[in-house]
């Protein structure tokens, strides 16, 4: 052990805080890309689970700080503005706004929503970083990068793609494989090329800074493993994973002109064309956020009764729970995160979102699809949330959950209690006559403490589906309670005995009952209020409106009482606090994933597959016209040959056409070819075609293009491309 080693681990934090003991939490959520529009995987992974915690600790009026912002120096960017022919300050000005709106609709109780190219992050950052380098924490390096001659740019890991050395896959990223989930280097993928001109890149020399992460191995494996076993085990044991395998020297600079600039030193004045890694500038993004957020942001980081924690993504792990730990932990006076409920990801009708292949419902697309029912897609996203391990959302789910445990459970158990109460009670709340309450009663109001402690101790371990259970399942007692009591059949069958009482020509006796059972009903939905407000914001308002209270009812403290609303006090109307979601809704939304009709938004130029509307069979398939005859000789001069789709790419200016890159086994052919409309150029890759290999070069909106592969059209216009039934050797001949 060397005496940098022997150093950080003599200084091991004390043991954890008992939650109780904490004065203020900071709560972090994942800062997304400014790259694209957020989708419902986003919110079901991280957003909606750290904003129903917040709403709770808030209830319980606890001092807590909710900070998020758009991560806008990832190389996602980069590719974006590339891609789309604009500045990387073009891309996330754009899509920082769309993303920010989105969380706003849905509501997302950010304290502040942030972003990375504020000029506070940005002087952060830096400042994070030189104190590190004076303190003489880095390894600076010499070594060899992968560089793209034909860009002249070195390449990040995401600018490089290849062949996964694990599953075969031929577009894993270099720091990762999406189809199996890898983590990977550039130098493991086999036949890597640039993702920026389609090049097989070069190694080239280049001097960055390294953060030693081996040094801080065994303080890290103390104070995750032996320090937080109460971690979720899918955190846990990613954690484990790591540690056991051993870590190494990361390099925490890039060449790049976009990001937070290297200051100087190490870097000449003006950075020097090396810019601060994304993983280490975004994290920082949470410490600057505070910043401009409160003057007492040092609260937050640097005092020791702090609880921090961060909700992220499973990708997200090992960033937030080895390496953003260890800087902070080198940087020294900075609180570490006491817990990170990192989610598994969610998946779609069966498949893996991807927004290359515009698999994935937009959560702007949703709000216009569906106004007012922010709290649905919270409800379902909830219930179904990937908290152990991937789950699936479906249209149909999506459906059932909101017309069976919305309407059918929750929405109806509140609107029969309003619609009963003014037509039994005149619209006002009744008396409780403790005099004749029976063991159904009694059960009922035992049912209100004992599910504020269930619920309570369920988003206390970070159990949000649970949570969401019991609320509901108290809507469910309350519906059995009132089938049980059926007071509209106490009012028409028994005779008054006495003189009327408040509710009308009812006997005293008969009145009693039906108040006793209102009045707790009424309490009952006064507590669900309470309850479900974490997870259903906007219906808990609505439900405060029809009881004509305010918002201070809502503190956690008068959960589980039975004396919320007073008696004689008059209520609104009902309003119906759920629709129905109908048939034909679900299918137009399957229609519209599989299609690829969900933009997400007009003129982003986001690679999605855009049809056009169904057209009568074409001419030539109704009538079977023929070209006219031709002779063998004339066939036989096509040369026919299986390719294989290695690169695509849409042509700027051009709706209908794509740039191909098709390997012959003897050779690699730029095709360009009128199928934009029906593909989407990241599920071409990999695809075999038939190509007619002879054709003479033609240029096609200045790029030449040698070749053309063969398809069919089908009776509704829908193009299919020609490929051999297995796959076979790129070259092959077609016969």
């Amino acid at each position: 052990m060397d005496s940098t080693t022997a150093n950080i681990n003599s200084d091991l934090p004390n043991p954890p805080l008992g939650v109780g003991a904490f004065k203020r939490y900071l709560v972090t959520a994942a800062l997304p890309y400014a790259n694209g529009p957020n989708h419902i995987g986003h919110m079901a992974g991280v957003y909606i689970p750290a904003d129903i915690y917040v709403r709770y600790q808030r209830a319980k009026k606890t001092d807590i700080k909710f900070v998020c912002g758009s991560d806008e120096h990832g190389v996602p960017i980069t590719i974006r503005a590339l891609k789309e022919g604009v500045s990387p300050q073009q891309i996330v000005d754009k899509y920082h706004g769309m993303i920010k709106e989105s969380f706003e609709k849905m509501g997302i109780s950010f304290d502040i929503y942030s972003r990375t190219s504020n000029k506070i992050h940005h002087e952060t950052a830096a400042a994070f970083f030189k104190k590190m380098y004076d303190d003489g924490l880095f390894e600076e390096k010499e070594t060899e990068q992968y560089y793209d001659e034909k860009a002249k740019t070195f390449l990040a890991d995401r600018y490089i793609v290849g062949t996964c050395p694990v599953c075969g896959n031929e577009n894993a990223y270099g720091d990762q494989c999406e189809r199996c989930g890898s983590s990977l280097s550039p130098e493991q993928l086999i036949n890597p090329r640039s993702t920026l001109s389609d090049a097989i890149p070069i190694k080239k020399k280049t001097r960055h800074w390294y953060f030693p992460l081996q040094n801080y191995e065994s303080w890290l494996k103390e104070w995750i493993l032996e320090g937080h076993k109460e971690w979720k085990n899918n955190v846990y044991g990613q954690c484990k994973s790591w540690l056991d395998n051993g870590l190494q020297s990361r390099a925490m600079t890039r060449d790049s002109n976009w990001g937070v600039k290297v200051p100087s030193p190490p870097a000449p004045e003006g950075g020097g064309g090396k810019v601060l890694y994304v993983w280490f500038d975004a994290p920082i993004g949470y410490i600057s956020a505070t910043k401009e957020l409160t003057n007492r942001w040092a609260d937050y980081w640097c005092k020791e009764d702090t609880r921090l924690i961060h909700f992220i993504g499973k990708d997200n792990i090992v960033f937030h729970c080895i390496i953003f730990p260890a800087m902070l932990k080198a940087h020294g006076g900075f609180v570490l995160p006491d817990n990170v409920p990192a989610n598994e990801f969610l998946n779609i009708e069966g498949d893996k979102i991807s927004t290359s292949r515009n698999w994935a419902v937009w959560v702007h697309e949703y709000l216009k699809d569906f106004p007012g029912c922010e709290d649905v897609l919270r409800y379902v996203l909830c219930a179904n949330a990937p908290e152990t391990k991937d789950n699936d959302f479906t249209w149909k789910d999506f459906q059932e959950r909101n017309n069976s445990e919305l309407v059918a459970i929750f929405g109806n158990f509140v609107n029969r209690t309003f619609v009963l109460m003014h037509k039994l009670c005149a619209g006002k709340v009744p008396k409780l006559h403790e005099d004749i309450l029976d063991s159904i009663d009694r059960a009922l109001i035992a049912e209100f403490e004992a599910t504020k402690l269930k619920v309570e101790n369920a988003l206390e371990q970070f159990k949000f589906r649970d949570a969401l259970f019991e609320v509901i399942d108290l809507a469910r007692t309350g519906n059995k309670y009132l089938q049980e009591k059926q007071p509209w059949i106490v009012a028409k069958k028994l005779e008054p005995s006495t003189a009327p009482s408040t509710g009308g020509g009812l006997g005293e006796a008969a009145q009693k009952q039906i108040d006793n059972c209102l009045h707790l009903c009424l309490q009952l939905t006064a507590n669900l209020a309470i309850l479900v407000n974490p997870f259903l914001p906007f219906t808990s308002r609505k439900m405060l409106h029809m009881m004509k209270v305010v918002e201070k009812m809502l503190d956690w403290e008068n959960a589980g009482k039975l004396k919320l609303l007073s008696v004689g006090y008059s209520l609104r109307p009902p309003e119906l606090l759920f629709r129905k979601i109908e048939d034909e809704e679900v299918v137009t939304q399957i229609e519209k994933l599989k299609s690829g009709l969900v933009k997400p938004n007009a003129g982003s130029q986001l690679p999605v597959i855009s049809k056009e509307p169904e057209a009568a069979p074409s001419a030539k398939l109704a009538t079977g016209n023929l070209k006219p005859e031709i002779q063998f000789d004339d066939f036989s001069k096509l040369d026919l040959r299986i390719g294989t789709i290695v690169a695509a790419e849409k042509v700027e200016k051009a709706d209908k056409l794509l740039k191909l890159q098709v390997d012959l086994g003897f050779e690699k052919r730029t095709i360009v070819s009128g199928i934009a409309l029906h593909f989407n150029p990241d599920e071409l890759l990999g695809r075999q075609v038939v190509v007619v290999a002879n054709l003479a070069p033609r240029k096609l909106r200045g790029i030449e293009s040698n070749g053309m592969i063969l398809s069919a059209e089908d009776e509704k216009g829908k193009l299919h491309l020609i490929k051999p039934e297995e796959i076979i050797n790129p070259g092959a001949g077609v016969s």
